[in-house]
């Protein structure tokens, strides 16, 4: 059995082709363009595995995920230029006659956390995944089940409080400035410093302004769905940077509640290699189409 996943990011878009096992058979990358030129790709490669049994998109945002609404299927009200409205699953479904799973980028990378959490027999019943990278969204998965029915939450522009050295930023988020998204994603650092992250050391007092807004997400995610773990993806996380983040989470939760594990078990890195979870989930995601 083959099983197709799409992540479809902002600045790239992965397809893979997987089995029941969610082992990757194949796999490519590309930048995202406009919406023809990257959806006819992405026709084009599913379009080689004739034997393909279901396949599951996970795509950037906002996308409309209420299945009674006549745009479901559409990426939304996004701030990537050229992509508001568009019909991505009717694209999809107008080219395949077989099941395909619709949610979020993040949503795929959650539940990929979460099944490959139950395979290794983690004690994981629920967990928030973050992504913090070009953007900042994350997934809820509550006893199996992928949160946000009639929408994603959208936990990425929640409002943080200032870093008390970072008052003056204004921040670059261009529907709420200084959410988190907007104080605390990749692009912030050339925003602030006119350096891209990975060409600034750990060193810099930058990284502290951004373990802190980071920091406040998972205080966040733990007062409010009280999960197992909240796992933190994307291209700004590295395990150094984590551990800065777990330091300013334990001031800043204060001991006010009991953590189900200790600080460097509770936030953590992905299990997936290479920020690979969406792929992962996706197939399971596909595969759960076929049982209904």
């Amino acid at each position: 059995m083959l099983l197709g996943s799409v992540e479809a990011g902002g600045t790239k878009f992965v397809c893979a082709v997987g089995d029941e096992h969610w082992a990757i058979k194949d796999v490519i990358h590309f930048s995202t363009t406009t919406p023809q030129e990257t959806l006819s790709r992405v026709v084009d490669y599913f379009k080689g595995f004739p034997d393909l049994a279901a396949i599951s998109l996970s795509s950037f945002g906002p996308i409309e995920l209420r299945q009674n609404s006549p745009h479901y299927g559409w990426i939304t009200t996004t701030g990537k230029p050229g992509w508001q409205n568009t019909d991505f699953l009717g694209i999809m479904k107008k080219y395949f006659k077989l099941p395909i799973y619709w949610t979020t980028d993040v949503n795929g990378s959650a539940y990929g956390e979460y099944v490959l959490a139950q395979k290794q027999h983690e004690a994981v019943d629920s967990l928030v995944y973050y992504t913090v990278g070009t953007g900042i969204g994350a997934g809820v998965v509550v006893n199996g089940k992928l949160q946000g029915d009639n929408g994603n939450p959208e936990m990425g522009h929640v409002y943080v409080k200032k870093h008390p050295a970072d008052a003056e930023f204004a921040g670059i988020c261009p529907f709420h400035g200084d959410c988190l998204e907007g104080l605390a994603s990749g692009p912030t650092f050339e925003a602030r410093t006119g350096k891209k992250g990975p060409d600034i050391p750990l060193t810099d007092p930058v990284w502290d302004i951004m373990a802190y807004y980071v920091a406040q997400a998972a205080v966040n995610a733990t007062l409010t769905q009280r999960p197992d773990k909240v796992v933190f993806g994307g291209g700004v996380i590295s395990e150094p940077f984590l551990k800065k983040v777990r330091h300013e989470f334990v001031d800043l939760i204060n001991g006010y509640v009991e953590l189900p594990a200790s600080p460097e078990r509770y936030l953590v890195m992905p299990l997936a290699a290479h920020n690979g979870s969406a792929t992962i989930g996706n197939f399971a995601l596909a595969q759960q189409m076929l049982s209904k």
